[in-house]
């Protein structure tokens, strides 16, 4: 029987890339906010499925979940950074971020939980370095990859039937790469970053580890080419 996966955030950059790798022999279902978003990857990967629902409606998200009966893989990659000292960061920049980065993959993963335990499944976090320290002006996006950080590890020790992974990549270039050093005020070097294909690559090892061993945490830093 083929395996399933569900990619969140796959419409484009890393969670595209991810279901790229995964799609050799996974039915995927793609995660976007629209089918509009989702349909150049779906027409890329045949065989795959487009899977539009707001992650930040919860009743939406529910309703969407009751149709996968089981489900092999679950990557959490889509996600939202607005970066900013303490000082001069909003509320509002706080919760947004909060929302999507820590909410929203609870409340998705409550809903397939059934279909991931049927499945004896793993679940997959793309968190960040920013999950493991934190520089100043990153405040708040910190703050909620620790929080993803905690979710998994309380995962891992309350679901032992299920593999949890956290990976823990440094910065990715990507359009919101791009969005973030043009906030920073620097100039975009593609070369200074990780490629979306190298932490795609690091999901699809951490999802073919033989099943004697849990990869629980991995760490990926850039080396500047």
């Amino acid at each position: 029987m083929t395996s399933t996966a569900l990619v969140t955030g796959a419409s484009r950059g890393l969670g595209a890339e991810i279901a790229r790798v995964l799609a050799s022999d996974h039915e995927v279902r793609l995660g976007g906010r629209s089918a509009d978003s989702l349909a150049s990857i779906a027409s890329e990967l045949p065989g795959s499925t487009p899977w539009p629902v707001d992650l930040l409606d919860h009743d939406a998200v529910a309703r969407a979940a009751e149709g996968i009966e089981s489900l092999d893989v679950l990557v959490h990659n889509a996600g939202v950074a607005a970066l900013g000292t303490v000082a001069e960061s909003s509320i509002a920049d706080w919760r947004a971020q909060y929302e999507s980065n820590v909410l929203a993959v609870v409340s998705l993963t409550k809903a397939l939980l059934p279909a991931l335990r049927r499945a004896g499944g793993h679940v997959v976090l793309i968190n960040s370095g920013a999950g493991l320290r934190v520089n100043p002006g990153w405040g708040a996006y910190a703050a909620s990859k620790f929080a993803l950080r905690a979710f998994g590890d309380a995962l891992r020790a309350e679901e032992p039937a299920l593999r949890v992974t956290s990976i823990h990549p440094g910065r990715i270039d990507t359009d919101m790469q791009k969005a973030i050093v043009e906030h920073e005020g620097d100039h975009y070097e593609p070369s200074q970053f990780l490629r979306a294909s190298t932490v795609a690559q690091a999901v699809r090892n951490a999802v073919d580890t033989p099943a004697d061993a849990h990869p629980t945490d991995i760490v990926l830093k850039p080396i500047p080419r």
